[in-house]
């Protein structure tokens, strides 16, 4: 019975579009008809797919004894549209059907945006037939993953069950009507195949990966679309299938390729305001899970402080991604994040937390031509309370950019510090010969972070 009511809360979720509701050639007079005639226990036992096969015969029919006489494509296009609204996601369906789509744009009811591989955005001709279909959608949506949506929250970060970002933005806040963003969930990739595909050379994935057996602590630096999570997906592939990892996130995208992982997602608070988990207390238990490795999805917040002391207390080989536009700017803003806690703790102090826990910084970068790279592999080389310095091992070095647009260059690489490199070697890990004695530059030359 339970599952009953949740599919036909999906199916009649949101509230009716007075548009078409009583036009045989409209979506909406069909998806009233299935919602009264069908057997939800019947259909509720089916799988998606039979699901989707079973609604499309029951649609059809009724078009055929009821609807006017449509061209065959005009058919396929009807019936697609009633079973999209049905259980999928209305006229954005076929958007998120297409491979080539990286981005969604909803901005309001009639204006559909979508970038492909970074091609820049192109408007689409999908429309939604009124807002109060959109907001259907947007409601079907957060109710999957527990989420709200309305006046008193109008804006909510969610995922769809392919581990889509989602993010909604409701008037009053939006004048433009509902607007609502997905984010295509990569496909996962190893690092072969990041290198591949140029995101990276083959002697930086050797140094990625000894760097993650080893158990140096890395964060993943870049600006939004850059590829963190992509990357950290592909480093995860590094780590020993022995070893407990914790994942920690504000919504569960990671996808790592381990046997042994536990996840865990924090969850806003409900409408009384009341029950919220935050990153941080996230951060807090999983050092009572005994894991081997922490990896946090992005610090964003007063959890960057609890990260750190935790990096700094033992849990080694932990992986977490920041927002910033430099590997000099990963430091400086986990300085500043680990400020917005509510512990008074001197900057000096900060600084010597950071210099503690982080190792490695690896920066990635979406280029003119959209495609991902890794753009620098930095050392942290400063101790204690230092200054910060940096250590570049790996960059990449930017060809001139032609009229084409298209991003050429190579990567020149250093020798690794001898500090850097005997953790290697104790972690039973070699040093890749790119970064050894045999290195372009002799010594990767120390610098401090703006």
């Amino acid at each position: 019975m339970a599952r009953q009511t949740r599919l036909k809360d999906r199916i009649a979720s949101g509230r009716q579009a007075a548009d078409g509701a009583g036009d045989k050639s409209a979506p909406a007079y069909y998806r009233r008809r299935v919602v009264k005639e069908i057997d939800l226990a019947e259909i509720d036992r089916l799988s998606e797919a039979e699901r989707h096969a079973r609604l499309e015969r029951i649609v059809g029919d009724m078009i055929r004894r009821e609807g006017p006489l449509l061209s065959d494509a005009a058919y396929r296009r009807l019936v697609r549209q009633v079973v999209d609204e049905l259980v999928g996601l209305g006229p954005i369906e076929q958007l998120l059907d297409d491979d080539e789509v990286t981005e969604i744009m909803v901005n309001g009811a009639g204006d559909v945006w979508v970038e492909r591989h970074g091609e820049g955005l192109v408007r689409t001709d999908v429309r939604f037939t009124s807002d109060e279909q959109l907001m259907q959608t947007i409601e079907r949506i957060v109710s999957q993953v527990n989420r709200r949506v309305d006046e008193s929250s109008p804006m909510v970060d969610a995922r769809l069950p392919s581990g889509d970002r989602v993010n909604v933005i409701i008037p009053p806040l939006s004048l433009v009507g509902p607007v609502l963003t997905i984010r295509r969930f990569p496909r996962l990739f190893t690092l072969d195949e990041l290198v591949a595909n140029g995101t990276m050379d083959e002697p930086t994935r050797r140094l990625l990966e000894a760097f993650v057996g080893a158990k140096l602590n890395i964060v993943i630096s870049g600006g939004t679309g850059a590829g963190k999570t992509t990357l950290l997906n592909a480093l995860s592939g590094a780590v020993p299938a022995r070893e407990r990892i914790v994942t920690i996130e504000d919504n569960a995208e990671l996808r790592l390729q381990q046997p042994h992982v536990v996840t865990l997602e924090a969850r806003p608070p409900n409408v009384e305001g009341e029950g919220e988990v935050t990153i941080r207390d996230l951060v807090r238990n999983s050092l009572r899970m005994r894991p081997d490795r922490i990896i946090v999805g992005e610090v964003r917040g007063p959890e960057t402080l609890d990260m750190l002391q935790a990096l700094n207390t033992g849990h080694e080989g932990s992986l977490v991604t920041v927002h910033a536009n430099s590997a000099d700017d990963a430091l400086h803003r986990l300085t500043t994040l680990a400020t917005m806690s509510d512990v008074d703790v001197p900057f000096e102090a900060l600084r010597d937390q950071v210099n503690g826990a982080v190792d490695v910084v690896v920066q990635i970068a979406r280029g003119a031509d959209g495609n991902r790279r890794v753009v620098e592999i930095a050392v942290v080389a400063s101790r204690r309370a230092e200054e910060f310095k940096l250590a570049t091992v790996a960059e990449f070095a930017s060809d001139p950019i032609g009229a084409d647009r298209v991003v050429t260059g190579r990567v020149v690489h250093a020798q690794l510090p001898p500090r850097v490199a005997e953790r290697l070697v104790h972690g039973g890990e070699s040093v890749p010969d790119a970064f050894g004695e045999r290195a372009e530059l002799e010594r990767a030359p120390e610098r401090e972070a703006e």
